[in-house]
């Protein structure tokens, strides 16, 4: 699976869709982010809807998520709206708004 990098110098004003890979965020994004991975690094921040199989956010987002997998790391800052099949959180990791954890299926 390839896997695109948004680096930390660049800003997407825009969605980003990536049909069979990842996407790591160690830039800025502001729009939606769609693919089968999405990582948002220590440096990354995404201002609207990840949406994902596996989602791991160690840096900022704030809008809606959407994904089977979450991973928060103890320094991601999340302010969305939550649906998740299962969910993982490290000590220290900030989440305002709705959480929802469906289960597996």
């Amino acid at each position: 699976m390839s896997s695109s990098r948004i680096e930390v110098d660049l800003t997407i004003e825009g969605n980003v869709s990536s049909s069979g890979g990842g996407v790591e965020v160690n830039g800025r994004v502001v729009g939606d982010v769609s693919a089968e991975t999405i990582t948002v690094q220590l440096s990354g921040s995404v201002d609207g809807a990840l949406s994902a199989k596996k989602v791991m956010v160690e840096g900022k987002h704030k809008g809606r998520l959407n994904c089977d997998d979450l991973k928060l790391a103890s320094t991601s800052q999340v302010h969305a709206d939550v649906v998740a099949k299962t969910m993982t959180t490290e000590s220290g990791a900030k989440v305002v708004g709705k959480v929802k954890i469906t289960g597996q299926q």
